[in-house]
């Protein structure tokens, strides 16, 4: 079954269609590669797509071993790198409430955040910096 759909708009946009839900979002090139930057680009998609699916990861995880989780949040730096040009790093930083949480509980979630299906599909030559913080 097909995932998305994707059509060029010209001056460097598409519309992408999730063909399941009927969601729809704008990419545009970003402004130090010729765009105008008025959303996301693919690129800020990529980074973005590791900070997402660490949080969902940790959400699947915390249900099943019923680990309370709140306010769960990530906020994702990504480092673009030249010749030839790619992204070469990303940061996501977790913060999240740790109160209550023991060691074995934290440890569960932590090792989750690094091995979520996102980071693990990445290029091995793409640096990703996750740390979480528990407060």
């Amino acid at each position: 079954m097909d995932t998305a759909h994707i059509t060029y708009d010209g001056d460097l946009r598409t519309t992408c269609t999730h063909l399941r839900s009927g969601q729809v979002m704008v990419t545009d090139a970003p402004v130090d590669n010729q765009g105008k930057g008025q959303a996301f680009s693919p690129t800020d998609l990529l980074a973005t797509s590791l900070g997402a699916c660490i949080l969902t990861t940790m959400g699947i995880v915390a249900n099943s071993k019923e680990i309370p989780l709140s306010r769960l949040s990530a906020r994702v730096i990504k480092h673009m790198a030249s010749s030839p040009r790619r992204v070469g790093k990303v940061e996501v930083h977790v913060e999240m409430d740790g109160a209550g949480l023991d060691h074995r509980q934290r440890s569960i979630l932590e090792h989750t955040a690094h091995t979520c299906p996102v980071a693990l599909s990445l290029a091995s030559e793409l640096v990703q910096e996750i740390t979480i913080t528990f407060k």
